[in-house]
């Protein structure tokens, strides 16, 4: 096991997992206690992200979709109106708004207890989603790309997803490197989580970032040690689903990666994350489910 030379604060990252994830978050009158893993289910309304660009474009399709996973057990979900694919290019904030929005507003009209979740790293975007009901703001530049984002989580005392990502969705894949990737990016959660809290959040989020900026190897180095950030004390998110990552390893087309998804998702649970971000609902419930049943057979 690689060491990381960071500062007293570190030196006793590596704990039992049960003992470092004991928060638990009340999030719009629901509690999640994180002794246990959760599905996060994406909703992309945008017409080019990677995986199913444009298949929920319109607010209808969108809204009835993020119903249908609410149904399949997803505990969360996740709408994100701008794609953070490799290469993406950005969209403006009255855009985003005006895919988002409506889609948040339709799913709370019919399930007004629904956690909502907005991947978005604009301050604008934010403040119009949690105003209508959204209760996370999940940030992919971890609260660098727009520094008044912090204060709005706050005002709203909503919880925040902290990611780690090298460049920006454009250029993120362009030759990234580390000497140290397991140090690097539990650096930055650390500093970033630290950020949060001074700023007044108390429902924290950290999520490695796979994909985002990282070479085939690098994701896996953080899987595997994915027991390091949980030194950090926040729950993890991690999303793996259908990353290319996965294509590359094993020569599969995008929608040919769910079961191999649902195994690194079952091994992420294991090393400690409590949040799976998936596009299967139906897979990651089951995984969750027997994951669950693992971590408290002893109990």
């Amino acid at each position: 096991m690689m060491s990381l030379r960071t500062n007293d604060k570190t030196d006793n990252v590596i704990k039992k997992i049960g003992n470092n994830i004991s928060r638990s978050y009340k999030i719009r009158n629901v509690l999640f206690d994180f002794r246990k893993p959760y599905v996060m289910g994406i909703l992309n309304v945008t017409s080019d992200s990677f995986s199913d660009g444009g298949k929920f474009f319109t607010k209808d399709f969108a809204v009835n979709y993020g119903l249908k996973m609410l149904e399949q057990g997803a505990d969360i979900i996740d709408i994100g109106g701008e794609s953070t694919r490799p290469g993406a290019a950005a969209v403006s904030s009255e855009e985003e708004i005006d895919r988002v929005i409506p889609v948040v507003e339709g799913i709370l009209n019919q399930q007004p207890n629904a956690v909502i979740s907005v991947d978005t790293t604009k301050n604008s975007v934010a403040e119009e989603a949690l105003a209508c009901g959204a209760s996370i703001i999940n940030d992919i530049s971890g609260l660098t790309f727009d520094p008044e984002l912090a204060d709005t989580v706050r005002k709203y005392d909503a919880a925040i997803v902290i990611m780690h990502m090298q460049g920006t969705p454009r250029t993120m894949q362009v030759n990234p490197y580390y000497e140290n990737v397991i140090q690097e990016v539990y650096e930055f959660l650390s500093a970033q989580s630290n950020k949060a809290e001074n700023k007044g959040i108390s429902k924290i989020f950290i999520d490695p970032g796979i994909g985002f900026g990282k070479r085939v190897q690098d994701n896996f180095q953080l899987i595997n040690n994915l027991d390091y950030l949980i030194g950090l004390s926040y729950p993890v998110v991690i999303g793996l689903s259908r990353k290319s990552f996965i294509g590359t390893t094993l020569n599969l087309e995008i929608n040919e990666r769910d079961e191999a998804s649902s195994a690194l998702n079952a091994v992420a649970i294991s090393k400690g994350a409590r949040i799976i971000r998936t596009h299967n609902v139906i897979s990651g419930v089951q995984t969750c489910k027997l994951l669950n049943e693992m971590l408290t057979a002893d109990v």
